[in-house]
């Protein structure tokens, strides 16, 4: 795109002040004028050939088909809610007149950050240096900074300083501003910087541009009042705020209209919904609203803490028909003693008189987890108990951490930070331990008939479907595209450890999302 546009200082400050003042119209008004922007400078550079110069032919020829103006990349770091996050922003730039773009040589190109631990930061600068040199070639390119990592005061401070290539930084609080901080840059030269320390503004309707057109996230609360001592996470995300049921519903029930029929519930604790709310409301009470929705056929949700699991969500989970037999139910640690170091709130045998509870009111439950190895101070018997914890329990599969510092925590100050020598050891012997066990548990269904929701074509295998059960478990199976975003039966022929060989079962209206069975 070229430098130069009819396009005014005078101009945007007379469009700053006539903007509404209410959400979410403001974010539709900045929306139209930056594709007005865009539509002229991109008019511009057709007329003088820089368009050509810049794209080529064929990508040319896709912006001038679909209407657009530009083009986007989105990366994503981190979590499902950073991924939610995104389908949000991608939303907002495909109304802002951009066309998504195969790689980041594109001219909008954002990163949508994660900071729970310090290897996710490191990619970041790493990709900007990258990026530094697209944009050498590229003057009129645009990158923008989102998510957890903006939240860090050193870290914008760091990229104000290192990386004054950057053009916006945003944070997690005010994401839903994208348009009107494009706005703002095409306004004038610089950095446009823009993190909020915290918010009680909850924004949620603006354009989504769903990855999957079959099942999709849904924000049931931000933030979290729990601070970990290792976590981050309630310094960048801020404290617990929930959406009112009647939002949640409503959004659901408009997905379900679109052709939704998984959705996943996602906060940073969703065992602690509803607490903020003027009239309070348990989780419980929220799926029991949530599985009325006709349409719907699954329902998930993450991340659970377990000392907010309640009895009623067990037996909310047990008489569902629609609740998906998994939980993701983190550990952390099987040591007591590092537990309360950790701020957890519950011991070692709490945990595993919740875990007794669950599978005997729901015996098929798909239990899965998360472990750090290495927090300070971690003896060789804590690691021990830990260990004893994974046998104990049998999990369908964990997500194994090396404890990262993160400065600002409590725990990056405290002594008796493990050797890396002893925490790699430890970390091997867990992650063998834990993938023998999900090899013998995740195949307990062989042989059996079960629901998978059909999700992706196997990259990998033609003629090949991807889906999953019910319990998470993948499936590979022979079928055709017309089958994705449908529920269908497969015979579990083979398991390989974390994922089954299938053989599809023929059969009336194979396909179909009006099948009665859950």
């Amino acid at each position: 795109m070229t430098k130069e546009t009819s396009f005014q200082l005078s101009d945007a400050e007379t469009i700053k002040k006539n903007a509404p003042a209410a959400e979410p119209e403001r974010q539709y008004y900045f929306i139209q004028k930056v594709r007005e922007i865009l539509r002229a400078r991109f008019e511009a550079d057709v007329a003088s050939g820089e368009a050509f110069k810049r794209y080529g032919q064929e990508q040319l020829d896709r912006l001038l088909e679909s209407g657009s103006f530009g083009t986007f990349c989105i990366t994503t770091f981190g979590c499902q809610m950073n991924a939610r996050d995104s389908e949000k922003l991608q939303g907002i730039l495909e109304e802002c007149g951009f066309l998504e773009a195969p790689s980041e040589d594109a001219d909008f190109v954002l990163y949508n950050t994660c900071t729970v631990r310090e290897n996710a930061n490191l990619k970041v600068y790493g990709r900007l240096g990258y990026l530094n040199s697209q944009k050498k070639k590229h003057p009129s390119m645009m990158i923008a900074l989102c998510g957890c990592m903006m939240q860090e005061e050193q870290v914008v401070e760091k990229i104000r300083k290192s990386y004054r290539f950057v053009d916006v930084i945003f944070g997690t609080h005010n994401i839903f501003k994208l348009a009107e901080l494009i706005f703002d840059r095409l306004s004038k030269k610089g950095m446009v910087v823009d993190v909020w320390k915290g918010t009680d503004q909850i924004v949620e309707d603006l354009p989504t541009d769903r990855k999957y057109p079959f099942k999709s996230g849904v924000n049931i609360m931000f933030g979290c009042n729990n601070f970990c001592s290792y976590c981050i996470v309630p310094y960048v995300r801020g404290r617990e705020r929930s959406r009112e049921p009647e939002e949640i519903i409503k959004e659901i029930e408009s997905l379900v209209a679109d052709g939704v029929i998984e959705v996943m519930l996602l906060g940073q604790n969703v065992n602690s919904y509803g607490k903020t709310l003027e009239t309070p409301i348990t989780f419980a009470g929220l799926l029991r609203r949530v599985e009325k929705i006709e349409g719907l056929r699954r329902i998930r949700f993450m991340t659970s803490h377990p000392k907010d699991l309640s009895d009623e969500l067990i037996e909310v989970m047990r008489d569902s028909k629609k609740i998906c037999r998994h939980l993701h139910l983190p550990l952390q640690s099987g040591s007591s003693r590092i537990l309360k170091e950790m701020n957890r709130r519950y011991t070692k045998e709490q945990y595993l008189s919740l875990v007794d509870k669950i599978k005997t009111a729901i015996p098929d439950i798909s239990l899965t987890t998360d472990i750090i190895v290495g927090f300070p101070g971690e003896t060789e018997e804590d690691f021990e108990e830990t260990m004893d914890v994974v046998r104990k329990v049998r999990y369908d599969s964990a997500f194994t951490f090396i404890y990262s510092r993160r400065t600002g925590t409590p725990a990056a100050s405290m002594e008796n930070q493990v050797p890396e020598d002893v925490v790699k050891r430890r970390f091997d012997r867990l992650l063998e331990e834990v993938q023998a066990i999900s090899a013998e548990v995740c195949g307990r269904d062989t042989g059996t008939v079960q629901e998978v929701l059909a999700e992706e074509v196997n990259d990998h295998a033609e003629g090949f479907l991807t889906g999953r059960l019910g319990n998470n478990t993948v499936v590979h199976f022979e079928g055709g595209p017309e089958l994705l975003g449908t529920l269908v039966d497969v015979h579990l022929d083979e398991s390989r450890g974390f994922y089954y060989m299938g053989t599809l079962v023929k059969k009336e209206n194979q396909g179909g999302n009006d099948n009665e069975k859950a």
